[in-house]
Parts: C-alpha cells; sequence; structure tokens
C-alpha cells in the first residue's frame, strides 16, 4: 500500500545550504584518518597492519549502512531517517575525539561510517521539496560539498593534531555536524513516509550486507589471493551462495530491500556499470600519481615527500570539489547522457596521455585533476540521472546503490593498482618498473573506455 502524498513543500537556499554544510562537515570528519595514520599509529602504539584496518574500517561500514538508509528514507521519511543517523555519526565522532586506545577508536569509526548513509538521504529531501531543474543543482551542490569537506578535513587533520591533540582533529568536524543537524532540523520541512505500513525486509537487509562484507573482504585481501587458491575458492563460493540467497529473498518479500525489477531497468543497471568502470579508472589515478610522484629522482620519477605530494595534489581536489556543481548544472542544461558521455571522454584520454605524457611535475598535476573534474561531473550525473528515472518512493535506495558501486569500484582500482606496482616491482628494488606504471594508466584508460557501451542505455530511462 502506498500512502497519498500532500503536495511539497518548497524550500529555499537556506534549507539547501543546511544540506551542503552537513555534508562538507561529515566529507570533514571522513577524510581526517588517512593522512595522520603514522601519527595515529606512534600515539596508540599500533602495528601499519591494525593502521590499514583502522583506515577502511569507516568504508566497510559505509557500505553496509549507505543502502539501508536509503530504502529506510523512502519509506519513513529522508529527514526522520536522517536525524536518527546524525545522531549515530555524532555519537561515534565523539567516541573517536575520547578513545584513549585501538578498540575505542574502531567502535567511533564504525558509528562514523553510518555518515555515508547522508548522502540517499539528502537526494530524497531535495527531490520531494524542489522542482527537478533545481534539483538536479541541489544534488550537485551537495555532492561537491562533500567532496570539499573531504578536501579540507585532509588538509586541515595534521596540523590541527600536531597543534592541538589527535582528539581535536574528530571533535571539531563531530562539532560542525551537530550544529548543521539542528539546522536542517529546523530549516527542512518533513518529508512525508511514502510507504510507512511496509515492513522492514530483514532476511534480505542481512543477505546484503553479507554480500557487500564479502566483497570488501575479498578487495581487502586481493592481493594476497593469488597465492591462496583455497581462500579464493571459498570466498567466491560464498559471495555465490549469498548473491543466490538474496535475489531469492528479494523475488518472494512483499516489501523487497532492493526491488528486483528496479535495478533491472535499462537506465538504472546502466548507471551503477558505469559509476563501477569511471570509478575503476579514478582509483588507478589516484593510486598510482602519488606512487610516480615519490619514486626516485634518480630514476624516471621525482623524489618527492609528502609535503611536496600534498601540493601537487591540490589542484586535483579543488577541481573534484567544484565537479559536484558543475555536473549538476550540466545535467541540467545538457542531459545526464551527454555529460557522462563528455566526461568519460576526457578521462579516458586523459589516463591514456598520463601512460606516455609523465615526465615533467605538470603532466601528472594536470592529468590528477582532469581525471578528478570529469570524474566527479560523472558521478553526479549519474546521481541525477538515477535519481529522475525512478519516481519519489525509490529515490534513495537508487542513489544509495550508486554510492555503494562507487565505493566498490574504488576499493577495486585502489587494490589492482596495488597489484600491478608489486608485480612490477624487481626483487632487491625500491620502485616499481616504469612500465607498470604506463600498463596500470592503460588499462585505467580501457576500463574507463569500455564504460561508454552502456551510455546509450541511459536514454531508456525516464524523461529528465
Amino acid at each position: 500500500m502506498t500512502t497519498t502524498l500532500a503536495p511539497p513543500v518548497r524550500v529555499g537556499k537556506a534549507a539547501v545550504g543546511a544540506l551542503g554544510m552537513l555534508a562538507a562537515a561529515t566529507g570533514s570528519l571522513e577524510s581526517v584518518v588517512t593522512p595522520t595514520l603514522p601519527l595515529l599509529q606512534r600515539e596508540l602504539s599500533i602495528s601499519p597492519a591494525q593502521g590499514a584496518l583502522l583506515s577502511i574500517t569507516m568504508l566497510i561500514t559505509g557500505a553496509l549502512v549507505t543502502p539501508v538508509a536509503g530504502n529506510l528514507g523512502d519509506r519513513y521519511g529522508g529527514k526522520r531517517v536522517m536525524l536518527r543517523l546524525m545522531a549515530v555519526v555524532s555519537a561515534g565522532g565523539l567516541v573517536s575525539a575520547l578513545a584513549p586506545n585501538l578498540p575505542v577508536l574502531l567502535l567511533g569509526q564504525v558509528l562514523e561510517g553510518a555518515m555515508v548513509g547522508a548522502m540517499p538521504l539528502s537526494f530524497i529531501l531535495v527531490r520531494k521539496h524542489l522542482p527537478s531543474g533545481e534539483s538536479q543543482v541541489a544534488i550537485g551542490v551537495v555532492s561537491g560539498l562533500f567532496v570539499g569537506g573531504g578536501m579540507l578535513g585532509t588538509l586541515m587533520a595534521g596540523p590541527i593534531a600536531e597543534g592541538l591533540s589527535r582528539h581535536w582533529m574528530f571533535a571539531l568536524p563531530t562539532l560542525a555536524i551537530v550544529v548543521a543537524t539542528l539546522l536542517v532540523h529546523r530549516l527542512m520541512p518533513n518529508d512525508p513516509p511514502a510507504r510507512s505500513d511496509a515492513r522492514i525486509d530483514w532476511p534480505g537487509l542481512a543477505l546484503l550486507s553479507g554480500i557487500l562484507l564479502t566483497l570488501m573482504l575479498g578487495l581487502s585481501m586481493a592481493p594476497e589471493l593469488g597465492s591462496r587458491p583455497l581462500a579464493l575458492g571459498a570466498l567466491v563460493v560464498l559471495l555465490a551462495l549469498l548473491v543466490t540467497g538474496w535475489i531469492s529473498v528479494e523475488r518472494r518479500s512483499p516489501s523487497p530491500m532492493v526491488d528486483l525489477r528496479l535495478v533491472t531497468e535499462p537506465a538504472i543497471w546502466s548507471s551503477y556499470a558505469i559509476t563501477f568502470a569511471v570509478c575503476v579508472g579514478t582509483a588507478v589515478s589516484m593510486f598510482l600519481v602519488p606512487q610516480l610522484f615519490a619514486v626516485s629522482a634518480d630514476g624516471y620519477g621525482f623524489g618527492a615527500g609528502a609535503t611536496d605530494i600534498g601540493r601537487y595534489l591540490l589542484p586535483g581536489a579543488v577541481a573534484g570539489a567544484v565537479s559536484g556543481p558543475l555536473g549538476g548544472a550540466a545535467a541540467r542544461r545538457f542531459g545526464s547522457t551527454a555529460v557522462v558521455a563528455a566526461g568519460i571522454g576526457i578521462m579516458t584520454a586523459t589516463l591514456i596521455g598520463l601512460a606516455f605524457l609523465h615526465t615533467e611535475v605538470w603532466h601528472l598535476v594536470v592529468g590528477k585533476a582532469l581525471v578528478a573534474l570529469a570524474s566527479g561531473v560523472c558521478i553526479t550525473a549519474m546521481v541525477v540521472k538515477t535519481a529522475t528515472s525512478v519516481d519519489h518512493g525509490h529515490t534513495g535506495t537508487a542513489t544509495s546503490l550508486v554510492l555503494v558501486t562507487r565505493v566498490i569500484g574504488f576499493a577495486a582500482g585502489a587494490q589492482v593498482s596495488g597489484a600491478f606496482l608489486a608485480a612490477g616491482t624487481r626483487p632487491g628494488a625500491e620502485d616499481p618498473v616504469e612500465s607498470a606504471f604506463v600498463t596500470g594508466f592503460l588499462i585505467a584508460g580501457a576500463v574507463t573506455a569500455l564504460s561508454l557501451l552502456a551510455v546509450r542505455t541511459l536514454r531508456k530511462g525516464a524523461k529528465e
């Protein structure tokens, strides 16, 4: 049964600004761990392996929570679910800020991972309270501010941790999240639930969580699985069983976690395929470019230190931050399909160009910035296209799966890049051979180009 929705209340720029502020604050909190891992390892007396676990904990939680948050937002209202989700995130930030040891900090990161679910909830709200054209731009603004907040967190985490303490690098973004959540509560009107009488599909939820957890576990172990065929086989069998069971449960459920008819729509599955391919290509460049900067200047590299690498990557971070609003505005003006095709073309040309042209610092700086800009525009256009290709009652579920696909694509690209560099490093050598980077960039370009095959199916979705 579907409830009858009252006409939506029109919201102003202040309400959208509150959502943007919340996105920026959550992006900042999400990004503080990675640049300060050496400091955390030293102060908490943890090993590099434990540091690696700390760096992916939030990613795993986000992949599990996001589709659940999107689905619950569709059922019970985006604002209602968002406020509860932000309470969990704020508690996680407080736990991380006060953590005296690794187990407590891991608990805080698990709770903080719920923040990724705020993105599809924001998309539900702007789509319900804004006209189609304005909602596309608002989606881009919220996405861009999340990336911009991540850039700010990356730049400020180190100085805050060294100047004040590691506790404050968690506490300050958490305080900003609390303030932004209060503003959202005050400025954003309630959105009526679309399916308030539907029951939660607990078996489907458990199986979907198992699928995502198995995928993330497999990707995190990818470099070791080649030498452990039994472990690889066990993961493949487990994944196949979980997927089979999930499909069976969702087909029979009167209120499925994910409506499989939705996923089989051409405009939807093609959005997920394109998102995965684009994120794999982006992740390869994100991993390879800093590594190439760090290669000894006696060979083909530049011998750059951490400070110099951060400075070289700053233009790319800025490009990624502006790509969200640009992608939303371009999708409104030219249509998502045209924007995605153009972005894929620019990404493919840039990645192939980097394979053959990487002898100067500016080659890599410009290439990384172009990839970040094109990728961000593509992903934003994909979110817009997915949101406008489904009815309002499925906005959160459909867009949350785009974000989960994005996480899996980034994880896969990073692991593939690491495998290429490991295979290209000769025994006793510190740096991989140059051909490993060339091969990585070429494969990233090829994977990105293949996504053009799915672009035509985007036109089969709902009219934008």
